[in-house]
């Protein structure tokens, strides 16, 4: 046998490991889980990403035990049937949590999600120079800090950790949270929307990302995570997001840690957006406020307790929305939602449409 035959054998034997590596592969090795295609395996037995599993793991108990069961435990006594729809779901000011919006609305067929902070380039770990990795698994676990232990992400700090290693963009938590969460990543496409909310493989004005993932046997779900500017200039400048989220017709919503930006009249689109088209709506105080849930068009749970924003935005407090809840005094709830940490000082709004929910968004000027 010739010298050079098993050289070449070997090199066509790693170009086809190379090729076979799979999304869910970088989603598991980001996530701290066993991940078995060979192209891994030295990677695995480092001690940067045996350390990286050891905090996930233990990181994800105390979030498991102190949150998640307790919103799942949660969900199907407070929203009904809507716990397990399909219908979309529209999470606005979302960045990656994909984590909160699964565990509240685990059925739905798509989400889709919007943010200041870049897509990033697509995750490719074995692509790392040599002595990153120990840096860029530290600083994924530091983008995280805040939202497993507080419910949201603090957006400044966020938008620094996402660009500070070769693991950049929101990419890398969004895998992160699929895989936690028990989903299997099937594929990842980048892609961008045109101004008329078109969907496209190239570039285009609005920036974003396709992945399709599912929980064991169940049905193929869709998450699209775009960035851009939801305020009215930024809707006027690049209008091809809440263009595309009107091509997909009524759905339900997710707001929370959105810094009251609903509030202002420079949001009023998104929030008009989600008013004609939401069937059922979740959030905190951050969200919209609760003076525009008329009793005629919305049927409105209070729950949890209310004690005002934060000092950060003590400047947003609703005296309607206390009077409301000091009226029917509902039990705290088990877990925290939005800004407040403590479960004792979380309230959620779920605001159901008793209007004729138009099926999509007529195109803006």
């Amino acid at each position: 046998m010739k010298s050079w035959i098993p050289a070449i054998a070997l090199a066509l034997g790693n170009a086809l490991a190379a090729e076979t590596t799979t999304p869910d592969d970088e989603a598991r090795f980001l996530a701290g889980l066993p991940v078995t295609h060979p192209e891994f395996q030295s990677l695995t037995t480092e001690g940067a990403w045996q350390q990286h599993r050891r905090v996930f793991d233990d990181s994800w108990k105390k979030l498991e035990e102190g949150q998640l069961a307790r919103i799942r435990t949660w969900t199907p006594l407070a929203l009904g049937n809507d716990a397990t729809s399909r219908d979309p779901l529209f999470y606005m000011f979302s960045g990656p949590d994909f984590l909160y919006a699964n565990t509240f609305f685990p059925s739905a067929s798509t989400y889709i999600f919007c943010g200041l902070e870049p897509v990033g380039p697509v995750p490719d770990v074995t692509s790392l120079p040599r002595g990153a990795l120990p840096g860029s698994l530290g600083n994924l676990r530091k983008s995280l800090n805040a939202v497993l232990s507080f419910s949201f992400f603090l957006t400044k700090e966020l938008k620094v950790d996402l660009g500070a290693t070769r693991l950049s963009g929101t990419l890398p938590v969004l895998y992160v949270f699929i895989a936690r969460t028990g989903n299997t990543l099937k594929s990842t496409e980048l892609v961008s929307l045109t101004d008329e909310g078109e969907l496209s493989a190239g570039k285009g004005p609005t920036s974003g990302v396709k992945i399709v993932f599912s929980r064991g046997s169940g049905p193929d779900q869709t998450l699209y995570y775009f960035s851009t500017d939801l305020s009215n200039q930024g809707i006027k400048n690049r209008p091809g997001f809440i263009r595309f989220c009107g091509k997909q017709g009524s759905g339900n919503g997710l707001v929370k840690a959105a810094s009251y930006l609903m509030h202002l009249n420079e949001f009023s689109d998104v929030r008009d957006f989600l008013l004609a088209n939401g069937k059922t709506l979740v959030q905190d105080d951050s969200g919209i406020p609760y003076r525009f849930f008329s009793p005629e068009q919305w049927d409105v749970l209070l729950l949890g307790r209310y004690p005002g924003p934060i000092k950060l935005f003590d400047n947003r407090f609703q005296s309607d929305l206390s009077r409301a809840f000091h009226a029917i005094n509902p039990p705290p709830l088990t877990f925290s939602f939005g800004y407040r940490w403590h479960p004792s000082e979380s309230s959620v709004i779920i605001a159901t449409s008793i209007k004729s929910v138009p099926k999509a968004l007529p195109a803006a000027d």
